[in-house]
């Protein structure tokens, strides 16, 4: 590895931390080991759960290497979607792993993010809420378990993506639904196989992905912050 690389990688993973951001990190980590430990049944669940807070907290700080700890997060993701018969989730994260590689292209290594007008917004969240709509009906057809909220996965989460990868700051705002949605959506699986009415999944797979999405909403309302401050400085 080339001396530049190396500095390349060393900016991207150690500096700019505030010391908020070290403890949060900490915190969200311990999360996942502390969910593996008390069911022990799913090492993929923990490693998508430990792949996906390293991914989401260099996100939130605008830096590109996000992508490589997604695409590890996102095929854990995909499997554990497909065992639990989450057809929504399944499909998104499908798209997941092919937006990783393309983001990857498409951000630069600053800060820089970009933003649209209010007008756009509207039409950008009113378009979801249709597409949400639409989705539900064919998730629910399909037999997909708890469609109405799979379908925010399907939806609202391919937008956001999609935004994401563009570095506009709005995606943080869909992904806060959509983690807000997903939270609900795995915690009442993980009841349903906890209480035996399920037989889809694993509990331990479902658990940590209860906490994966808690962490990414804890992470996805601060990044919202972070991300229009680094709006308001350029």
């Amino acid at each position: 590895m080339t001396t530049e690389k190396k500095s390349w990688l060393y900016e991207q993973l150690f500096t700019g931390w505030k010391k908020f951001e070290i403890s949060y990190i900490i915190a969200l980590l311990a999360l996942q080991v502390g969910v593996y430990l008390i069911a022990p049944d799913s090492v993929i669940g923990m490693v998508s759960g430990l792949a996906g807070v390293i991914c989401l907290v260099y996100g939130m700080k605008g830096r590109k290497i996000t992508f490589i700890f997604g695409l590890v997060q996102c095929l854990a993701m995909t499997y554990i979607a497909y065992k639990s018969h989450a057809y929504g989730s399944f499909a998104m994260n499908i798209v997941y792993v092919i937006s990783q590689p393309i983001g990857w292209f498409l951000w630069g290594n600053d800060e820089a993010v970009n933003s649209f007008s209010p007008g756009v917004k509207k039409k950008i969240f009113a378009g979801a809420f249709i597409a949400w709509g639409i989705g539900w009906l064919v998730l629910a057809n399909l037999g997909g378990q708890l469609p109405y909220i799979d379908s925010v996965n399907l939806v609202i989460s391919l937008i956001a993506q999609t935004l994401y990868i563009f570095k506009y700051k709005e995606n943080w705002s869909l992904w806060i639904f959509v983690n807000i949605a997903n939270l609900f959506y795995w915690s009442l699986l993980t009841y349903r196989i906890f209480t035996g009415t399920s037989d889809f999944g694993t509990l331990g797979g479902s658990l940590s992905q209860v906490a994966l999405q808690a962490a990414l909403l804890f992470n996805s309302i601060y990044a919202n912050k972070v991300w229009n401050d680094y709006d308001q400085a350029e």
